[in-house]
């Protein structure tokens, strides 16, 4: 009797694999929705070479149809699993509509390992008594990469002229990034970057700040992109001692930098990429800064934004 109903359980299973069904949706790079808003606002999901996975992504543009030189923001990280896994697809939205205001089409990729993107989380310090910050700098510059490269592919963005920022550490991975000097890559800016900042949720108390400004040099031996680093006085992740410390060590090694201390502001000045207060004091050293780059071809206003004057 159990050999007659496992037959014909069988055979029932056989007749429905055998039987066309509606398609099953596969996930596919590219844009997943229709623009929205003034800003263009799109999800895109990004491929990285080798991997599997695919990065959630928001994709703004200006108006028209380009093409558009290329920023792309990038958010910090946490060590704690848990709260990787919930970690949101942060738009900056000070910034990014910074940006688009002077012509920039704006991506910003939630890198592996946080949120909906999911999949292994390749930026792991390590322990905090010896954490590798190379290799999490340059895991996290392998994800920023990816995004250049498919996004410098689309035919509403150049292949040239890219800016990469980045925050935290988002920050740490664009310097990682500056030391391959890839060609298409036109500026970097550090926005409070670094690793190992406020360990044990202490203020000022970094896993190892000898090592933090040992690997920071060793970024500054090859980079030969230009960059922009903002940090504050009252960053309790990496405070103005640590900031100079890792800036003049990149420097010394050969690294092309410019070093801003901004004021205090707030209670938590880690915080000025997205911080009303700190965008006035960010956005004419950035203005200056990108301006001796290279002048913009693209002063375009959207619609709904003013940004102040400096």
């Amino acid at each position: 009797m159990k050999r007659a109903i496992l037959a014909a359980v069988a055979g029932i299973l056989m007749t429905l694999a055998s039987t066309p069904g509606p398609a099953v949706a596969q996930e596919v790079p590219g844009p997943q929705g229709p623009e929205s808003g003034a800003s263009r606002r799109q999800p895109w999901l990004l491929p990285i070479p080798g991997e599997r996975l695919l990065m959630h992504a928001i994709v703004m543009r200006p108006p028209g149809p380009g093409p558009f030189p290329l920023a792309v923001i990038n958010h910090g990280s946490i060590q704690a699993a848990q709260m990787r896994e919930k970690y949101p697809l942060r738009e900056y939205p000070i910034l990014s509509q910074w940006l688009l205001a002077r012509g920039y089409a704006v991506v910003l990729p939630l890198r592996p390992g946080h949120g909906e993107t999911g999949g292994p989380y390749f930026e792991d310090q390590g322990r905090c008594d010896r954490p590798d910050y190379r290799q999490a700098g340059v895991r996290t510059a392998d994800s920023i990469e990816a995004t250049i490269t498919y996004m410098t592919a689309q035919p509403f963005v150049r292949d040239s002229g890219v800016v990469v920022a980045g925050h935290s550490a988002g920050g740490w991975g664009a310097l990682a990034l500056a030391s391959r000097n890839p060609e298409a890559i036109q500026a970097v800016i550090n926005l409070a970057g670094g690793r190992g900042g406020r360990s044990d949720n202490k203020p000022s108390n970094n896993c190892s700040p000898d090592r933090l400004i040992a690997t920071v040099a060793e970024f500054g031996r090859s980079a030969r992109i230009p960059t922009l680093w903002l940090y504050s006085e009252n960053d309790s992740y990496f405070p103005p001692a640590l900031s100079r410390a890792m800036y003049d060590a990149f420097r010394s090694a050969g690294g092309r930098a410019e070093y801003h201390l901004l004021p205090a502001f707030g209670t938590e000045g880690h915080r000025l990429i997205d911080m009303d207060d700190a965008a006035s004091l960010w956005a004419p050293i950035m203005e200056t800064f990108l301006a001796k780059q290279r002048p913009l071809t693209h002063n375009t206003t959207l619609e709904g934004f003013a940004w102040p004057a400096p």
